[in-house]
């Protein structure tokens, strides 16, 4: 009888996911309700470009420099807990294993059971804290290069997912025609990313787009609805 070789597949750029789904879902919804919104007030498509290129500008940068910072806050944020982990298995190295023996009876194990492990854990330091990081504190040590990474990752998924709204104007001399092309072109984006999303977050991809879709389409109805009741 053939023997079946097991291959676990799991999807492990969660990271990089994340971060094109925020910059790609706000890059398509923010500008796409901008020009909508515009469109409602001027009818000359050059003023509804400049307008949204500099949106695209501006919000590439915020959301890129928030990335940023929340990367590498998440990073001091894992050198300070691992910093207090290693003064805590100095000054109080048995409560630290009490702590070990808690998260072993959590999976079921009996305090005999653990005992020897906890014992064996506790005379190698560095894997005693790093235990202790990971499933007493459910913290992964983040790559050093995540802060850049995710910045630009951000960034540039904001700018693509921006242009697509933006480009029947580029186009178009015509606002109308414009916002037409453009809420079909970036409905049809927001559907294909929301499904795209949903089978790399597992979630329902027919959901999921049409959640995309909804959201995206009443921020530009509201922008479009709010710049003809002002203008």
């Amino acid at each position: 009888m053939a023997r079946i070789i097991h291959r676990e597949q799991h999807f492990t750029s969660s990271n990089f996911v994340r971060d094109v789904v925020i910059g790609m879902s706000d890059g398509l919804t923010v500008p796409f309700a901008l020009a909508a919104g515009l469109s409602g007030a001027i009818a000359n498509t050059r003023f509804i470009v400049i307008g949204g290129l500099a949106e695209i500008a501006a919000g590439s940068i915020a959301m890129g420099l928030g990335g940023y910072l929340a990367a590498r806050g998440d990073a001091e944020h894992y050198v300070q807990e691992k910093a207090r982990e290693y003064r805590e298995i100095e000054e109080i190295p048995e409560e630290e294993k009490a702590e070990v023996s808690k998260v072993f009876r959590n999976y079921g194990l009996t305090v005999e059971e653990s005992t020897p492990v906890v014992e064996a854990l506790s005379a190698r330091p560095d894997a005693w804290v790093d235990f202790m990081m990971r499933f007493e504190l459910g913290l992964e040590e983040p790559d050093p290069k995540r802060a850049v990474t995710s910045a630009a990752t951000i960034a540039a998924s904001y700018v693509a997912g921006g242009l697509i709204p933006l480009s029947p104007y580029i186009v178009l001399n015509n606002a109308v025609r414009g916002l037409i092309v453009s809420a079909i072109v970036t409905l049809l984006a927001l559907g294909v990313f929301g499904f795209i999303k949903g089978k790399y977050t597992g979630a329902h991809s027919l959901r999921s787009a049409g959640q995309t879709v909804l959201i995206g389409g009443v921020a530009a109805a509201v922008a479009f609805a709010l710049a003809k009741w002002i203008a």
